[in-house]
């Protein structure tokens, strides 16, 4: 039996993507920015599945009434809008308008949805932020004691303190963790470190964890500069092999296989994502690959590096003034650069080849840049299927 999910805040639909792979089907999808709903239209007016399905919801979240779905509900996910906490943002938080994650514990409280997912960014986690990730999670624990009119938040924190250590049993409640996951770990070619949020509603009786990492930087330098496998595999000659960015002494290299290197994968590099991909630069029928369109300028200089082509790219960032060109940028192992084409962006967010980027360039990279990892949405979506699924079966 298939488990239904709502999907929030879903951006270009990384993590509903991630969540329909690992088994889940969508109720509704709810989004409101305009270029991203123009974005997941063109893909459903191609028929690509499964967005062909999607019950796309283009509006306000605050005016979805969660009254009109009738089945239960085994998922809520989503990422609420990031800015509030992002390190290239204003670091405004709980002052800020697009602080969503009020509405996202209102989903959970009308809903009352068997488990839940959220992202976000690192800034989530800064010190400046603890005391307020605190509440957001306390809240996710306890979504039915509302905040009061007129209560400061400060105030509804110590209110929810309080229950939380009375350790009632009423109410609607949930067994919630977080970490903090970097995307290259679980085979996602760019090191993108994010916070995810997941609670279990507390009759969800099954043990479960984040899934345990699966390739290592360690492995990628030791197939890089030990055994040589990198190079083979990409067939680049020996002789033709280039110099390291980053030159460890011979003997730290050799030190790697002490490190239980050979238990994971490497992590897997821009080369390794978009080496079958011709040269955009190159004369070729721009329509036979979609949105592999190149852009002109890019340029390196100080605190603008852009990514090593050997290495897992920088975290593809969308940018409060517009996308920066350092992080959205590959430079290759004879020091010549140029800007990823959305087509090679969206390989780094594991997004397949038939999704359609209808936008302009700096649209696109924006919803991108705000996106989640298709396949690191998968993985840990389906740990949580697993769980209830098991729960069904008891």
């Amino acid at each position: 039996m298939t488990m239904q999910s709502v999907e929030l805040f879903a951006g270009a639909g990384g993590l509903a993507l991630g969540v329909h792979n690992a088994g889940f089907a969508h109720r509704v999808i709810v989004e409101r920015d305009k270029d991203t709903c123009i974005t997941i239209r063109a893909n459903k007016a191609r028929g690509l599945k499964p967005i062909v399905d999607w019950n796309l919801f283009a509006d306000d979240i605050t005016a979805f009434k969660y009254q009109s779905l009738e089945d239960k509900i085994d998922l809520v996910s989503g990422g609420p809008p990031c800015q509030p906490f992002s390190m290239g943002g204003k670091h405004r938080a709980f002052l800020d308008a697009r602080d969503m994650f009020p509405e996202a514990v209102r989903a959970i409280r009308e809903l009352r949805p068997r488990a839940f997912i959220f992202e976000n960014v690192k800034g989530l986690t800064r010190e400046a932020f603890q005391r307020y990730f605190n509440y957001v999670q306390l809240q996710l624990m306890y979504p039915e004691i509302i905040n009061k009119s007129n209560e400061e938040w400060i105030d509804h924190l110590s209110r929810l303190e309080q229950h939380h250590t009375y350790g009632t049993e009423s109410g609607l409640s949930y067994r919630v963790v977080h970490r903090l996951v970097n995307a290259a770990d679980y085979g996602v070619p760019q090191r993108r470190e994010r916070v995810f949020i997941v609670g279990f509603r507390s009759d969800i009786h099954q043990a479960w964890s984040f899934p345990h990492s699966t390739h290592s930087q360690q492995a990628l330098l030791w197939e890089q500069w030990v055994s040589c496998l990198y190079w083979d595999r990409h067939a680049i000659a020996r002789t033709a092999i280039p110099t390291p960015s980053t030159k460890l002494p011979e003997k730290a290299y050799k030190l790697l296989a002490n490190e239980a290197v050979m238990d994971k994968l490497p992590w897997r590099t821009i080369r390794d994502a978009i080496c079958d991909l011709p040269d955009p630069e190159s004369v070729f029928d721009t329509h036979t690959i979609l949105n592999h369109d190149f852009r002109p300028g890019a340029r390196t200089y100080p605190g603008h590096t852009g990514s090593p082509f050997d290495e897992p790219a920088k975290a593809l960032k969308a940018g409060d003034h517009g996308v920066p060109g350092g992080e959205n940028m590959v430079v290759f192992p004879d020091g010549k650069a140029r800007y990823f084409t959305v087509r090679e962006s969206a390989r780094l967010q594991c997004f397949p080849d038939t999704y359609y980027f209808p936008v302009s360039w700096t649209e696109s990279m924006r919803q991108l840049g705000n996106a989640v990892p298709v396949d690191l949405g998968t993985i840990i979506a389906r740990s949580i299927a697993d769980v209830l699924r098991a729960t069904n079966d008891l």
